[in-house]
């Protein structure tokens, strides 16, 4: 999970500066028997922005990279409840 989490923090970099990026959170389980040990949690501008964001070959090689370390759950999801 460590090392994940280092990978992470460098793709992190890459992704501040790809255009309608807003923001990004990794979670870390509080329980050792989690399913997800880990959850990243990112937000763009728009699903292009996002598409676009994971073309970038440098991001492309590094995600691939992280992919040898854990195994990725990638998805895309719309806000159906806020609350402030």
């Amino acid at each position: 999970v460590d090392e994940f989490v280092e990978t992470w923090r460098e793709r992190a970099k890459l992704m501040r500066d790809a255009p309608g990026f807003r923001d990004a959170k990794l979670h870390r389980a509080l329980l050792p028997d989690s399913r997800f040990q880990l959850v990243n949690v990112t937000h763009y501008d728009s699903r292009e922005a996002w598409e676009a964001a994971g073309k970038n070959q440098v991001f492309k090689a590094s995600t691939e990279r992280a992919a040898e370390i854990a195994t990725p759950n990638a998805a895309l999801y719309e806000v159906v409840v806020e609350y402030p």
